[in-house]
């Protein structure tokens, strides 16, 4: 166990709180005046991490901290020895453990591909295609295009989205058009690190593994999700000029360069949240072994 003194891990709980905190509080201002953000929000209603869950720190397996106050020992997953206080693994669920088996399985896959650039954000046109507005999800905010010129470029695209979780909210008649079929028991085969929501959810798979890896690879994977959410919505076929961002015109040759430039950027941010990821889950992973034995 490496000592973490109070100085030392009080420092490291408030930088991390200080990162997302603004997203934090920005959300709660607009759930209690009702308003919603389909670009911002998204980090908290889709994602099922609350935001308390989200703020509060951890080191890790492996550190013992000392001088921890009892509002720190939250989930019951730490053990007091004398004035320090670790994780204490044997305290993890089942569904945890099977869980980070299967995200080491995930991130090595993801990791071991090529990133694929050639879908331009088509996934969030498949979601509005030959729907009416009532069912669209961001109904609230107008699109950019009228539904018939929407479909008409949807049926003119060759649709190959490998991401389970942006497929399954396709349109019903959108589906048939995608070139893959990601399913959920099969993700693992799909998923690759040139899509967005590959990236974002690095953020899942993180606190998928909270308390028991370090809160600053949540922190940083949230932060990714956030700027990769802007262009996944900017890129949509919804008009958010109102709330202030700019459309990627994927319609476009220049939107669809505009669009491939800033996914590869996106993809070489992910690579070091996702190895350090990686590394930590394998840790618990390793840790967890030897308890078997």
């Amino acid at each position: 166990m490496e000592i973490l003194h109070s100085t030392d891990w009080r420092f490291r709980a408030k930088h991390h709180s200080d990162k997302v905190l603004p997203w934090v509080e920005e959300f709660r201002f607009r759930r209690a005046r009702g308003q919603v953000h389909p670009v911002a929000d998204f980090l908290f209603t889709y994602y099922s991490f609350r935001p308390g869950q989200l703020i509060r720190w951890s080191p890790g397996i492996g550190f013992s901290l000392e001088d921890v106050d009892s509002d720190f020992q939250s989930g019951n997953y730490w053990k007091k020895d004398h004035n320090l206080s670790s994780l204490d693994l044997s305290l993890m669920g089942p569904k945890q453990k099977r869980m980070a088996f299967w995200i080491c399985e995930l991130m090595r896959s993801i990791a071991s591909r090529s990133g694929i650039y050639k879908c331009y954000g088509l996934h969030e046109w498949a979601m509005v295609y030959r729907l009416p507005m009532s069912d669209l999800r961001h109904s609230q905010f107008p699109l950019r295009l009228s539904s018939e010129k929407i479909n008409d470029f949807i049926d003119q695209q060759r649709i190959c989205c490998s991401h389970y979780d942006a497929v399954r909210f396709f349109s019903p008649l959108a589906g048939p058009k995608n070139k893959n079929n990601p399913t959920f028991a099969t993700r693992i085969d799909y998923e690759q690190p040139g899509c967005l929501h590959t990236n974002m959810d690095l953020y899942k798979w993180a606190y998928k593994m909270s308390p028991w890896i370090p809160s600053e690879i949540i922190s940083d994977a949230f932060l990714l999700a956030a700027k990769i959410r802007e262009l996944d919505m900017r890129a949509s076929p919804y008009d958010l000029s109102s709330l202030g961002f700019d459309p990627v015109l994927i319609e476009t040759d220049e939107g669809r360069n505009e669009y491939q430039k800033i996914q590869k950027i996106f993809s070489k941010e992910a690579e070091p949240i996702r190895e350090r990821l990686l590394e930590a889950v394998k840790k618990v992973v390793s840790n967890l072994n030897k308890e078997k034995r």
